[in-house]
Order: structure tokens, then C-alpha cells, then sequence
């Protein structure tokens, strides 16, 4: 069925039920992952001139890097914890084309991330990267839904 499947994290608690659910279908299938985190490309976000000295656009990269490092090993220790094939990657620019080119330049077959349902100005300003992936991807993507009903096993397990 699916030989290899890429899975976005944001570091959320969706985005790891999801990579908790797709490591499962991966076991399944026989399958290997890749685990991928887009960061802020901040260059991106300065303009040309930039509005932040150069010292201070490193130390924003290199804090953001260690928050992808740290979201990425949930992927890592999850895979492990199963017996699946592993790798991450971590990529610059805006979510949905790093996710859509790293699925492509990888050979993957299935891409597996979370939907958040965001309400109001939010959805507007922000969209859904879940549903770009949708629009851009030429795979199939399984999306898992952020919001779970009272009754369903992942929201028994995040209750204190």
C-alpha cells in the first residue's frame, strides 16, 4: 500500500496525535516516514533591507532551530518506539510548498498531517495549511481533525 509517508509537525498536541496515528498506519504498511518542520524563513519576513540586525536574525534562526530539533525527535522517539524507518528533515518557507516539495522530492506516497479549525479573522488571515496541502499535493493527504469529540480514546488521553 504505502511504502513512504511524509508527516509535517508544527510541535502542537494534534500534530503529534496525528504522527502518533500515522506511525501506526506506517507499522501497518511496512512502511518508512519522514518527519519534516518548516521554520520561518525570517529573511523572508525582513524585506530586502531588513528590519533587524544581522546578529539577532541568527539568534532567531538558531532558537527556532532548536524548537524544530525538539519537535522533530517526538517523530524520532515515536518511529522508534514502533520499529519504523525514520528521518527528519527541516525546511525553510512557507509550510505548504516545503511540505508538497519534500513529499515530491522524496518519493512519498502519502502525506499525513493535522487540521486545525480556526474561527473567524484567524481563518481568513491564516488559512489552513492543511488544506493547501490538499490543493498543491498530487498525493493522497490524511488529515486528522484538531477538534475530537468528548468520547474518542486521544481526548481521554490529554485529560489531566
Amino acid at each position: 500500500m504505502f511504502k513512504h509517508i511524509l508527516m509535517p509537525t508544527d510541535g502542537s498536541a494534534h500534530s503529534e496525535r496525528a504522527i502518533e496515528r500515522g506511525v501506526e498506519l506506517a507499522k501497518l504498511c511496512g512502511a518508512k516516514i519522514t518527519g519534516i518542520h518548516v521554520m520561518q524563513d525570517f529573511g523572508m519576513m525582513m524585506g530586502p533591507e531588513g528590519l533587524l540586525p544581522t546578529d539577532m536574525d541568527d539568534r532567531m534562526e538558531e532558537r527556532e532551530r532548536e524548537r524544530a530539533t525538539g519537535f522533530l525527535a517526538f517523530v524520532e522517539r515515536t518511529a522508534a518506539a514502533a520499529g519504523v524507518a525514520c528521518e527528519t528533515i527541516i525546511a525553510k518557507g512557507r509550510p505548504y510548498d516545503a511540505i508538497v516539495d519534500a513529499a515530491n522530492e522524496r518519493g512519498c506516497d502519502l502525506i499525513v498531517m493535522t487540521s486545525r479549525n480556526r474561527k473567524g479573522l484567524a481563518s481568513l488571515i491564516m488559512g489552513s495549511e492543511a488544506n493547501r496541502v490538499l490543493h498543491r499535493a498530487s498525493i493522497p493527504v490524511l488529515t486528522f481533525r484538531a477538534l475530537m469529540s468528548a468520547d474518542h480514546p486521544d481526548q481521554a488521553a490529554t485529560l489531566p
